[in-house]
């Protein structure tokens, strides 16, 4: 028994005992009998046999189910330590002490708190006397003692992880998409295994992680848990040497027990890829696929739609997507995707033709006259009609610069498309036809 303040002997004098039992697996607590029943039991027991001396049971409960003894975050404990602080306990109960604390630095607090409120601690399988200085010691040597256990338990189960590893072993976890796990064994999911080879292939073709997540989400492509193969998770799956049958333990790649189901040639142009620097990356997707309407084209609901794209049999299709099917999936977007050759062909075809429309034409002389001076409703014109012919021979950048300077917003309807323009825009464009761009401009 540890005490570490004398109990009185007078049967008169009434001390009220709390039981404290902890666990530190939450394994076999929903059994009718448990670990911490037994420990109860038996401290209660204790308690029984020391009713000559006024012991007594309080009514409340302190079971930690689940924690571990490294910390002092505990519900039970804290409830405890509050009753104490409150002057409702004078004796601590345990069963063994390191169920109260398996630290020698966090067990001294407690006794401090003990100390402090004159409460004595016990525990009923380990018998000695805490008020005198050897007592003291022995309860010192017995924490260091737990303390070691613990710290030598938890380096047994690293050494054991390691040598696994080594082996290349599987040490459980979510199975990667591509494999399922039996008898504790990476096997291969032939199904989800192609989906896998397929996604980096295509990361191969596309060279953008965030392109191929926009393309996977529009398309539904879920791993095995149902989440949405988004940037992150697409990031993860490209990252994971588990897909050329490697397990790395502390940055050192062992060979793994299962198959791999990428090979190694990709998945080493894919590591390659990532140490390149990301600006220089996305450059050059862009590069491949230029987008006219990036920035200015929105859905039915008025979110934005993002440039994207995808390859099939060595053929490039690009399309836009709608940002609310990025974050939230499909769900009741009215339009999810457009193709992007074909609505680029209708916003180009009405630029067109909103640029000869005589309304067009006077508001942009109107604008124009203000800033470049001399110029006639009659020379807008001649500009514009110049204008329709040179659109093909303009190089796609010099293209996407002038719809972006032309073209303020286009909104795709669910029966039509509305396209809106800049009037300064088109005044700019003016300039630049005439070479007018350099007059100035009329005096207020």
């Amino acid at each position: 028994m540890t005490r570490t303040q004398p109990l009185s002997t007078s049967p008169q004098q009434k001390l009220r005992c709390a039981v404290y039992t902890r666990k530190s697996s939450e394994e076999g607590l929903e059994m009718e009998f448990n670990s911490l029943d037994a420990q109860r039991e038996s401290c209660e027991a204790y308690v029984a046999s020391q009713r000559a001396e006024g012991w007594a049971l309080v009514p409340d409960r302190y079971d930690d189910g689940g924690f571990s003894g490294g910390t002092l975050e505990r519900p039970a404990l804290k409830r405890l330590r509050a009753d104490i602080e409150a002057g409702k306990v004078d004796v601590v109960v345990v069963y063994k002490i390191d169920r109260l604390s398996r630290s020698l630095m966090d067990f001294s607090r407690l006794v401090e708190v003990f100390d402090q409120h004159k409460v004595t601690f016990v525990s009923v399988t380990q018998s000695f006397n805490t008020t005198t200085s050897m007592g003291r010691l022995t309860l010192n040597v017995l924490l260091s003692f737990a303390q070691f256990e613990r710290e030598v338990i938890g380096e047994r189960i690293r050494d054991k992880f390691a040598a696994s590893r080594k082996r290349g072993m599987w040490m459980g976890g979510w199975a990667p998409l591509g494999y399922e796990v039996k008898d504790r064994k990476l096997v291969v999911n032939e199904v989800d295994a192609k989906l896998v080879r397929s996604i980096f292939q295509r990361f191969l073709k596309t060279g953008s992680a965030t392109t191929l997540a926009r393309e996977l989400i529009a398309e539904d492509v879920r791993n095995k848990y149902g989440k949405l193969i988004d940037k992150g998770i697409l990031y993860k799956m490209l990252s994971n040497p588990v897909y050329v049958g490697v397990v790395v333990h502390k940055g050192v790649s062992y060979p793994g027990e299962h198959l791999g189901i990428v090979d190694r040639k990709v998945w080493d142009k894919i590591q390659a890829r990532f140490q390149e620097n990301p600006r220089k990356r996305a450059a050059a997707t862009r590069a491949q696929t230029p987008s006219l309407l990036k920035g200015i084209i929105f859905g039915p609901t008025g979110v934005a739609m993002s440039p994207t794209h995808t390859r099939k049999n060595g053929r490039l299709y690009r399309y836009y997507l709608s940002q609310a099917v990025l974050k939230q999936g499909a769900g009741d977007c009215p339009v999810a995707r457009v193709p992007a050759a074909e609505i680029e062909k209708i916003v180009i075809d009405q630029v067109r033709i909103l640029l000869l429309s005589p309304e067009i034409i006077v508001q942009t002389w109107r604008s124009a006259r203000k800033t470049i001076k001399g110029m006639t409703e009659s020379e807008i014109r001649k500009a514009l009609k110049a204008f329709d012919p040179l659109w093909n021979q303009l190089f796609p950048a010099e293209q996407s610069r002038i719809i972006e300077l032309l073209v303020e917003r286009v909104d795709v309807l669910t029966d039509r498309v509305d396209i809106k323009l800049r009037i300064a825009g088109v005044t700019s464009l003016i300039g630049e036809l005439t070479g007018n761009s350099a007059r100035q401009p009329e005096a207020a």
